[in-house]
């Protein structure tokens, strides 16, 4: 999923309508203090990573003058939240809370509802896992026609609303069904939205997620890559943006997975689908190779884009070899997959990764044509001195066979690894 950081999502909350606390982002000391003088107040300084607990972590704190938000963004800027660093602070008005609650709207993918549920509870700014269930309510909401007040006010009153607030609540409930849809998100979480000593209610966090599928309705988002990554985005995770967001037939998903480039054992991964994923991953992990990246090219792609896709995964640096790893009878024609891997074969080896392992399985239909695609198109690069000679081809009989495709991996890997050392590549 396409997520925004807190700041940005309130941003957008704040043009939905929604009543957001007066602040801005900053990504220096010296913006951080100019924010909080043009508040004027006490203000909360807070780290904007995509990332939970960020109070646990360290990166929010309240300060009472412009001085004091300068000296704690510094400390902030400087610090690393579960590998992602921060960039950027929220500086905000510092709200006078009087009660905290929670609300969210996720998709409910139950077979009996498949809609937008809102879960609600009066125990907010806390782990929702913490909160009791039965202090947790939730309603499905219709897709259509959003949260209507009346089934906002009913909530509302079973969770313990006070009757002179209940009009509030819904109507603040109410405004935000309609800003999950308008925005096309997966989830909404206010946690915790509160309300003043003056009785306002006011968003004080946002954690919002785009539907990836909606980005293109959206170019006001700005999003340069539309998915869900363990880190920030590298160059591959730009690679495999463009070529999805460029050709819809199948899927071509390429992401990073935190790839180094300078340890040993990693091995360009190049699935298709997956269950076939899983296996090909349980084949590496149990021979002590590493994955430096997550590809797939499933739902019957056509070789122009299985080729896009596998060319960058072999053009990464320092790979000890590559698997394409077709565990499964897949019911999609297998030699669009073949046609592809033999073109990016014959450009890549010879000229930049001589010898490099190359184990391909594929299996499932078209099998016995797609083998034999792979077999005559590299046949002249598969000879003892040749830039293919550790290429090794597999069909159906080895579909589950994860230790034998995993070890045959491991000792063609560090038999190259072993021949580039020698030359002192």
């Amino acid at each position: 999923m396409a997520r925004f950081l807190e700041y940005q999502g309130k941003d957008w909350l704040a043009k939905a309508g929604m009543p957001v606390p007066k602040g801005r982002p900053a990504s220096t000391p010296e913006e951080a203090k100019e924010i909080a003088e043009w508040i004027g107040g006490p203000v909360a300084v807070k780290g904007q990573v995509q990332a939970g607990g960020r109070g646990k972590a360290g990166i929010v704190k309240l300060v009472n003058t412009p001085e004091e938000a300068a000296v704690v963004a510094a400390e902030i800027l400087s610090k690393t939240v579960n590998g992602l660093p921060v960039r950027k602070v929220l500086v905000e008005e510092k709200l006078d809370i009087k009660k905290e609650f929670y609300c969210s709207f996720v998709v409910n993918g139950a077979r009996e509802a498949r809609s937008p549920m809102l879960m609600f509870s009066l125990e907010g700014g806390m782990d929702i896992e913490s909160v009791p269930e039965d202090k947790l309510l939730k309603i499905n909401v219709d897709p259509l026609y959003g949260l209507q007040s009346y089934d906002a006010v009913d909530l509302a009153a079973k969770a313990g609303v006070a009757p002179e607030d209940l009009s509030k609540f819904a109507k603040f409930l109410t405004k935000l069904s309609q800003t999950y849809k308008k925005y096309d998100c997966m989830t909404l979480e206010i946690n915790p939205f509160i309300m003043t000593g003056k009785g306002d209610l006011i968003c004080a966090d946002c954690k919002m997620e785009i539907d990836n599928s909606s980005v293109g309705r959206h170019p006001e988002f700005g999003f340069d890559i539309a998915r869900d990554l363990p880190g920030e985005p590298t160059e591959l995770d730009y690679i495999g943006w463009s070529i999805e967001e460029t050709d819809a037939r199948g899927t071509g998903f390429l992401m990073n997975m935190g790839y180094d480039e300078v340890s040993p054992g990693h091995i360009g991964y190049h699935p298709i689908g997956g269950g076939s994923a899983m296996m090909g991953l349980d084949a590496l992990n149990q021979v002590g190779l590493k994955p430096a990246n997550y590809a797939d090219t499933s739902g019957n792609p056509v070789a122009s884009k299985i080729y896009r896709v596998a060319k960058s995964v072999l053009s990464q640096p320092n790979i000890d070899g590559y698997l394409l790893g077709g565990f499964m009878m897949a019911n999609q024609e297998q030699w669009h997959h073949a046609h592809a891997i033999v073109k990016v074969l014959r450009e890549i080896l010879p000229t930049q990764k001589h010898g490099l392992p190359c184990v391909l399985l594929l299996c499932g239909n078209r099998e016995d044509e797609s083998l034999e695609i792979l077999r005559t198109g590299l046949a002249d690069l598969m000879t003892a001195d040749g830039p293919g000679k550790r290429i090794e081809i597999y069909g159906k009989q080895y579909v589950t066979d994860t230790k034998f495709i995993g070890e045959r991996l491991l000792a063609l890997s560090k038999e190259y690894r072993a021949e580039k050392e020698a030359q002192g590549k």
